[in-house]
């Protein structure tokens, strides 16, 4: 099951108002989008696994959130490396781990109500064109509902493999789709009974 992985800690990142923190995460990500020099995006994965370290996670739980990430990253690659070459590649690679690694050390260093927080905080100025309470709590929502979605998926695997179905996509997808659905149903209802 996925969990947060905010550490506590006492570090300067985590000094760090979580507006700025997310404010240079959008900056680097422009920056990193921006940069296509080889060795520019090999010392911005270096930045981002330092950061990452200074936060200083759990190893068994870091991998748990990151293995999906590198079975993901490395089906780009190899697509990228079909469609448009080795030096492609690699710079997709490099800034996508880039990204993530500056991602995870905000994630490291901010707890989940100073983000949505600092989310309202910054859409205020747009509030006559976004209501920033609804975006902020459909981020909240968000970060609620995919670790639960994970587990229903856990669990119904789990109770397909007991009944010798194994790995049917069918078999997983509808039960987690119906129950997705079903909690989702009722979550408005209670969003709408609260108005």
């Amino acid at each position: 099951m996925m969990e947060p992985l905010y550490t506590p800690g006492d570090t300067l990142l985590h000094r760090l108002p979580a507006g700025l923190k997310l404010g240079l995460l959008m900056a680097a990500g422009a920056g990193l989008f921006a940069l296509n020099d080889a060795r520019g995006l090999g010392l911005a994965c270096l930045a981002a696994a330092g950061l990452v370290a200074v936060c200083r996670p759990r190893p068994a739980r870091l991998w748990r959130q990151v293995r999906g990430l590198l079975l993901i990253l490395a089906a780009v690659g190899l697509f990228t490396g079909w469609a448009q070459g080795l030096e492609a590649a690699l710079a997709v690679l490099a800034r996508s781990a880039a990204l993530i690694g500056l991602a995870m050390a905000v994630t490291l260093s901010t707890p989940v109500p100073a983000m949505l927080t600092a989310i309202e905080r910054g859409l205020a100025p747009l509030s006559r064109w976004v209501d920033p309470a609804r975006v902020s709590l459909a981020f909240a929502l968000c970060l609620r509902f995919v670790p639960e979605i994970w587990h229903n998926y856990q669990e119904i695997r789990e109770a397909q493999a007991a009944r010798g179905l194994g790995h049917h996509p069918l078999a997983l997808l509808v039960p987690l789709i119906v129950r997705t659905l079903k909690r989702a149903e009722e979550v408005a209802q209670a969003i709408d009974a609260r108005s």
